[in-house]
């Protein structure tokens, strides 16, 4: 059985530095098979860079996922195409750099991950998730014995209609973009793992990631405010999701949370 971890939205230097610190040590104690993890927040909180990228792969994440914040970081859009572990939403505009998907060798099982960004109350110009999901299946089957899907969504109800669209279709369905772990990690009728969540790996003593006051004081105003990234002193955990699949057959076994603080 593989043992395959998933990390929810790296947030800034807290969420990076507790992977880069931890990460070694944790693949050893879990009896890691595979890490994956979604770095679209990693730098300064939004986006990455090619030398983040490069940290987060030496401290043994072996696939990184991006978002809606993708593009946030200046040149990377160059970078993005040096970098054969990482790729950005499959359902962007095709003309978009940078790769759709990943295929990685699990126990010689070819896991593909993708990642599709959800429609609703989003401000990226993407293409209808369910219909990408589709076509993209169809031009993965030949490649992957299993297939993982990140759905980066606001939505709940788009997370969850993922699930379910895709049940029996694909490995896992996991929800990731709002930064607030969820507790319906469940096995789906026809065996696809499902969680609406992630959560983020970052701070947590926080409002998703950022420092409290400036948040709290623009809700009662309404002014611009610089939100800075809380720190690494700010209750730092990771976070994201544990799976066991067979790599003979690509079907996923077992799902369960997964939560680690990080003493500052």
């Amino acid at each position: 059985m593989a043992r395959l971890l998933f990390l929810g939205d790296i947030v800034g230097r807290a969420g990076r530095s507790a992977v880069i610190r931890h990460l070694p040590a944790l693949r050893e104690e879990l009896e890691l098979t595979a890490v994956f993890a979604n770095g679209e927040n990693a730098a300064g909180g939004s986006g990455i860079n090619l030398s983040i990228a490069h940290e987060l792969r030496k401290a043994g994440v072996d696939a990184l996922t991006l978002g809606d914040h993708c593009w946030d970081q200046r040149g990377f859009e160059s970078d993005i195409q040096q970098l054969d572990f990482v790729c950005r939403p499959a359902n962007l505009p095709p003309t978009c750099p940078g790769r759709p998907w990943l295929i990685v060798d699990v126990a010689g099982c070819r896991v593909a991950v993708l990642t599709l960004l959800g429609t609703q109350f989003m401000k990226v110009r993407a293409d209808d998730p369910f219909r990408a999901a589709d076509r993209l299946l169809a031009e993965l089957k030949p490649q992957a014995d299993a297939i993982i899907v990140e759905i980066h969504a606001e939505a709940t109800s788009e997370k969850v209609a993922m699930g379910w669209y895709l049940d029996g279709r694909v490995a896992a369905v996991l929800g990731s973009h709002t930064h607030i772990p969820t507790a319906d990690g469940r096995l789906l009728p026809r065996g696809t793992a499902y969680l609406t969540d992630l959560g983020m790996t970052g701070p947590y003593r926080s409002i998703l990631g950022r420092e409290i006051g400036p948040v709290v004081a623009s809700f009662l105003d309404g002014m611009p405010r610089r939100f800075t990234v809380a720190d690494e002193s700010c209750d730092v955990r990771l976070c994201g999701v544990l799976l066991e699949f067979d790599p003979a057959t690509g079907r996923t076994r077992r799902i369960e949370r997964f939560e680690r603080s990080i003493a500052p």
